[in-house]
């Protein structure tokens, strides 16, 4: 099975195949393929990476090889991590705008190309923001079902750990999905939320303690309230450290901002949930992740059903998602799960219009 990186030179994109290789979701036998820009020095850089990557994982890499022009790309998975990123410089506004329309370009390359050139089997997740444009630019060419957008499983994660964090376990035992919009559109579905020993009421009462007196109604001017916060904090130990005092859902969006800010980035964690539905894929296993993916009426919102691109749980397997799994929402989580999902279409059509 193979594996195409598209962006494979940026941060991101290095992340994602060390960790192919060294979690040995691509065996020896299969191909990673290093997708770069023809001419520029991203495709210099590839060539180098593929070199830099066998010497650290000679015993059990796969063949690599370089591509430099979006007809070559040919694979089992796309993954999708190329274009620009998001600026980490402390306290700069993330215009989404500025981004769609710099990167808007470069996904439709690569899917005309995909669509003209591909198997016409291959599975594309998406990891490059706006993650919603990309999504709707790559099913609108190859079908919706192929095409999964990782936002929302990363959040998802996000959201995991840091119930289990405030519990004290591990993530394992904790289960619940973030549906909605990749970055402050995300809607946390604390009714999904599952605790591993604990009976219905047990769950109850712990979701409550850990909420609070709070609804969604309320979630996005938390989100605003929180950013101004870290902006006034005196360092960003200080920053850090004030994040921590704060509800679990509200730390799902604003930490990962701070790392980001912080210089560090996230590539590490968005690798890492983006090989875990590689593996998915690969393996030929059907789970349960949230992705976003492009719906056309799977779901009603608001009593009627929905069409466009929306983070929701899905069911993931190696010919890409099929059924949606968003069960009798919460009334406060389907309100913000229809404003957001309006807000992300008509930026949509904004962006590509």
């Amino acid at each position: 099975m193979d594996v195409a990186v598209l962006g494979a030179t940026g941060d991101i994109g290095r992340a994602i195949c060390s960790e192919l290789i060294e979690r040995r979701v691509l065996r020896p036998t299969s191909r990673l393929q290093l997708v770069a820009r023809q001419g520029g020095p991203s495709e210099r850089a590839a060539h180098g990476l593929r070199v830099d990557l066998i010497d650290a994982h000679d015993e059990h890499a796969p063949f690599i090889d370089v591509a430099a022009s979006p007809r070559d790309v040919v694979a089992d998975v796309v993954v999708v991590a190329a274009g620009r990123t998001i600026p980490t410089e402390p306290g700069q506004v993330i215009d989404r705008d500025g981004l769609a329309m710099a990167n808007l370009g470069v996904f439709e390359e690569y899917a005309d190309a995909l669509a003209a050139h591909g198997s016409g089997h291959e599975v594309v997740i998406v990891v490059s923001n706006p993650v919603e444009l990309a999504v709707s630019v790559f099913a609108s060419r190859l079908g919706r079902h192929r095409v999964i957008g990782m936002g929302a499983w990363l959040d998802t994660l996000r959201f995991r750990r840091e119930l289990a964090a405030a519990l004290g376990i591990r993530r394992q035992r904790v289960s619940g999905f973030v549906a909605g919009q990749h970055g402050d559109g995300v809607v946390p579905l604390w009714s999904s939320v599952r605790i591993r020993g604990l009976d219905v009421d047990e769950r109850r009462d712990t979701v409550d303690r850990l909420r609070g007196a709070r609804t969604l109604d309320t979630f996005g001017d938390e989100v605003t309230a929180g950013k101004a916060a870290l902006a006034a904090a005196g360092g960003i130990d200080e920053a850090f450290a004030l994040i921590d005092t704060w509800h679990p859902d509200l730390q799902t969006v604003v930490r990962p901002y701070l790392t980001h800010q912080s210089g560090a980035k996230t590539a590490f964690g968005t690798a890492a949930a983006t090989v875990g539905l590689v593996d998915t894929v690969l393996d030929g296993r059907d789970i349960v992740v949230a992705g976003q993916v492009a719906l056309d009426g799977e779901i009603s919102l608001e009593g009627a059903p929905w069409q466009g691109v929306l983070g929701v749980p899905v069911v993931l397997g190696p010919d890409g998602w099929t059924h949606v799994l968003l069960d009798d929402p919460a009334p406060d989580e389907e309100r913000r799960l229809a404003a957001v999902a309006r807000h992300v279409n008509q930026a949509i059509q904004g962006w590509t219009s």
